[in-house]
């Protein structure tokens, strides 16, 4: 199963659930995560994640023109501005939206770096428990 991860910038929320899906789902999903635009990798993203043992420092903020030629079974929205965005996908690619906290509106205005940090790994852990469920839990 061929599944991207969408989302605004692919600097965080994408990013963490790609690096789920091939942590946890190698074999049974192929993963690849976008944004509508490019927004760099989140540092704050790469430490909760390298916190939990999957390494995200080789990853690329992409966006879906970076993907061209690639085929997914389904396209997962994780924010609404890419799910009211997202554009047209030929075929049969169901296309699921799966909302989550955005940390870094969370914490525009936070300066203590475990309270910033905290943020993150809530969101990196629903992240997880929505990965770790699937594919049974597009539906």
């Amino acid at each position: 199963m061929n599944i991207l991860f969408l989302c605004t910038g692919n600097s965080c929320r994408s990013q963490m659930a790609e690096g789920w899906a091939r942590h946890l789902k190698k074999g049974v999903i192929e993963a690849s995560s976008a944004g509508i635009v490019r927004h760099g990798l989140n540092p704050y993203a790469v430490r909760v994640m390298e916190e939990a043992g999957v390494d995200m420092s080789g990853h690329l903020s992409k966006t879906l023109d970076d993907l061209t030629g690639l085929e997914f079974d389904t396209v997962v929205t994780l924010c609404g501005h890419a799910s009211e965005t997202c554009p047209f996908f030929p075929g049969q690619v169901r296309r699921v939206h799966r909302g989550f906290d955005d940390p870094p509106s969370l914490c525009a205005d936070m300066t203590d770096e475990e309270e910033i940090l905290s943020v993150y790994r809530r969101v990196r852990d629903e992240i997880r428990e929505f990965v770790s469920g699937l594919p049974g839990s597009l539906d």
